[in-house]
């Protein structure tokens, strides 16, 4: 089983996202909006498959990474979430939540060794 297939995207805590996505933009040529900016590509082997990875500041106040302290979180890109958490499971890693579902895909947490916050994620393509 393929567990990750990629990087769906980069989360890290910002003093002030607006002010430092304009900075990116102006300085770097970033094209952002309100989460960011999405980063597409294509996929080498599947020739009809397009992805993007996501560029994304938060405010340094939010909860979305907890329980991890950490600044930052990654999001990785998987192809079939619910064999990888059953998986996962009978290997002994405590995931955060339970699967949740959107019109955008499927996504779980977890934490590393070091409790850095990893999100998992099943586009809907």
């Amino acid at each position: 089983m393929k567990k990750v297939t990629g990087i769906g995207g980069v989360f890290f805590k910002s003093k002030d996202p607006e002010s430092l996505k304009a900075w990116y933009q102006k300085h770097l040529g970033f094209s952002t909006d309100p989460y960011g900016v999405k980063f597409d590509w294509k996929d080498e082997g599947e020739a009809a498959e397009n992805g993007y990875t996501l560029w994304s500041p938060f405010p340094e106040t939010t909860d979305y990474f907890k329980p991890s302290q950490k600044d930052f979180m990654i999001n990785f890109r998987v192809d079939d979430l619910e064999a990888l958490v059953a998986e996962l499971k009978k290997e002994g890693v405590e995931l955060i939540d339970e699967i949740a579902t959107y019109d955008y895909g499927k996504f779980v947490h977890l934490l590393d060794p070091e409790d850095h916050s990893i999100e998992l994620w099943e586009p809907i393509d």
